[in-house]
């Protein structure tokens, strides 16, 4: 049984990575390879680098950003954006891209998604899905949401497989950016009837957001954007509280957090000074002569 994986998703506009709220409001964090440095070196098992306006501005994804970006990554780097065809793949990949994101393209353009298949394996192609609740319907959207489309999600995911697809990633706009966990039921559908890996996508605030994900739906990967900005270490953080749940997941982190206690919040508990001073200071005796 293969590890679940923890995926560190970076989403960028004009070049800097962004917070995204219900696809709504986007708050600014900072350079991109500087995200990916920082989760790179505590612990993510994978990085996704998704540029949420290249379609919008008819352009592909910063191939000198993703350079950048490859050069600070020692794990799975997955890119997404503005890609219309093999040869956009093909500069993505030898950017240093490991796999890429394609989401509008399958709405558009279906052989030239097989093209992408055919040169560069399905291993390389991640089915990327937006879908969003209504009071009639859950249907998959298009254009960052803006946009419906008739499909049912489990409709598109088979879709999405017949295409080509390596991996799914799931993405629930109504969950983006609240931090009230994922949407379990659309991805556990997805996930049960599905021949291919799922990622999930969209709301973890908390560690138990993503034991949840892993013990009630068949996903085999988490993909995590905010809860993992502002935070020291928040990777290993985050590792180290499941695997104190007995998930099988991948703990490898020069920061081991699985010894100490973890508050309400997912974070550190404040430990007593006197334990802080026994390991700060030694006692050493007044030697006598």
């Amino acid at each position: 049984m293969p590890k679940k994986r923890i995926i560190g998703c970076l989403l960028t506009m004009d070049g800097h990575v962004v917070q995204s709220i219900g696809f709504k409001r986007f708050l600014p964090v900072g350079r991109a390879e500087v995200a990916v440095r920082f989760l790179d070196e505590w612990g993510v098992d994978e990085i996704i680098l998704l540029d949420m306006a290249a379609r919008s501005r008819g352009e592909l994804i910063d191939v000198e950003m993703v350079t950048r970006c490859a050069t600070r990554c020692h794990v799975p780097l997955g890119v997404g954006g503005g890609i219309t065809g093999t040869q956009d793949v093909r500069d993505l990949v030898r950017a240093g891209a490991d796999k890429v994101l394609i989401n509008d393209l399958s709405f558009q353009d279906a052989s030239a998604v097989r093209d992408i298949v055919a040169n560069f394996g399905s291993q390389c192609f991640v089915g990327a899905m937006d879908v969003r609740h209504s009071i009639t319907s859950t249907a998959v959207r298009r254009n960052r949401g803006l946009d419906a489309w008739g499909d049912k999600p489990l409709e598109w995911a088979r879709y999405l497989t017949e295409l080509g697809a390596g991996e799914l990633l799931i993405n629930s706009i109504d969950h983006d950016g609240q931090g009230q966990g994922y949407d379990l039921a659309l991805v556990g559908e997805i996930a049960d009837a599905s021949p291919i890996p799922v990622i999930a996508l969209g709301g973890v605030g908390h560690p138990d957001h993503v034991r949840q994900l892993f013990t009630q739906t068949r996903a085999g990967a988490a993909a995590i954007g905010n809860m993992l900005h502002y935070t020291e270490h928040s990777i290993a953080l985050l590792k180290s509280a499941l695997v104190n749940t007995e998930l099988d997941i991948r703990l490898e982190s020069q920061a081991d957090y699985t010894h100490l206690a973890q508050t309400s919040a997912g974070r550190v508990s404040r430990r007593e000074e006197a334990d802080l001073v026994d390991e700060v200071f030694t006692f050493l005796p007044p030697e006598v002569i």
